[in-house]
């Protein structure tokens, strides 16, 4: 069996146009012509390949490699190994993910599975759905009546697009994901087994069972948003669910009806948010965060992974614990705890005697 490499081999780079690219200098004795192939980590990087190191916990492996360059702040330079050109930045991470963008731009976002493109055989498209030029869709995939999809993007196989959705341009729609109740903008990224516009959780107790709300709201995806693998993001109830320009939402997130999250946020894996909650602009949630309904987390605050969130959120801060609160404050808590379990005496306090 062949043992297939699934990223096509980049066009090389020379350390001049990588210098360019990042704006860094190459060390003294560089040759500017020397060639690099591809980007690899400190341990498995040979000699054709572009590593970086940062932080002092990886010096030894900076001074194993065998990569041809490596990405150095100033004061590591001096461990870059003979053979191993030194490259000099300020932010050597930032600088490989850009030469890393450079080399495999096809992998920034999911591709076609069929490799065709066009409206593939066994795709079904309905007559009244509108598609812009250049749009791909897969065999399997179904897309509605009234659905506008935009130039460049991708509908792979199996998914559903829903009637009326509207998509916009150079957007992926992975594999077996839903769209329903929904518009997107444009370089939206949709990955495989995503939920989109369904119902929201809205049912009316009462003494004969529970009596189902309508969910009459959509779902709007901004601009440059991606929505990971497995998540689900429910249709608003009277207002619309909304995940604000450049968020970016890892796999397996539930998002509730009327949820608004605003631009640039990122969301960790098995985090849920309950409806109506508000998130501002930049806002961070670690893994396994849970936010209750309603409340308001505020510009630029972070919280810690595993916390519960359940009054709002000042803009700025950083809160973490169960039930979330200033993160000095909940350190101090379980540090208190952890003595109390040892038997220590309370800091100013008198052991309790037995």
């Amino acid at each position: 069996m062949s043992d297939p490499f699934f990223h096509p081999a980049p066009a090389p780079l020379t350390i001049g146009e990588i210098c360019a690219l990042i704006g860094g200098s190459p060390g003294e004795g560089v040759d500017p012509a020397w060639t690099i192939a591809n980007v690899a980590s400190l341990e498995e990087a040979g000699p054709s390949d572009l590593a970086y190191m940062d932080g002092a916990r990886h010096v030894g492996d900076l001074r194993r490699t065998h990569a041809g360059a490596c990405l150095v702040s100033e004061r590591f330079a001096a461990h870059v190994p003979e053979g191993t050109a030194v490259l000099v930045v300020a932010r050597p991470y930032a600088a490989f993910v850009t030469v890393a963008r450079r080399f495999h731009e096809a992998s920034l976002r999911p591709g076609a599975v069929f490799g065709q493109p066009g409206v593939a055989a066994g795709a079904m498209v309905h007559p009244q759905a509108r598609l812009e030029a250049e749009v791909t869709v897969d065999p399997g995939a179904v897309v509605g009546p009234g659905a506008e999809i935009g130039a460049g993007t991708i509908v792979a196989s199996g998914a559903v697009i829903g009637p009326g959705v509207r998509i916009g341009r150079a957007c992926s729609i992975g594999a077996g994901a839903s769209l329903l109740h929904a518009l997107l903008g444009d370089r939206v990224i949709v990955h495989p087994g995503a939920r989109i516009g369904q119902d929201g959780f809205g049912y009316l107790g009462g003494a004969r069972g529970h009596a189902k709300v309508p969910q009459i709201g959509r779902v709007i995806l901004q601009d440059d948003v991606e929505i990971g693998a497995g998540t689900t993001i429910d249709r608003g109830g009277l207002r619309d669910t909304v995940i604000g320009e450049g968020t970016k939402i890892d796999n397996l997130v539930q998002i509730a009806h009327n949820v608004v999250i605003g631009r640039h946020c990122i969301v960790v894996s098995q985090t849920g948010i309950a409806g109506s909650a508000t998130l501002g602009d930049f806002v961070m949630l670690g893994g396994q965060v849970g936010v209750i309904g309603h409340v308001h987390i505020g510009d630029g605050a972070r919280i810690a992974a595993t916390s519960n969130v359940k009054d709002d959120v000042p803009p700025g801060v950083e809160w973490g614990g169960s039930p979330a609160k200033p993160m000095r404050e909940w350190f101090r808590e379980v540090m208190a705890v952890q003595r109390l379990a040892r038997g220590e005496r309370p800091a100013g306090g008198r052991q309790e005697e037995r």
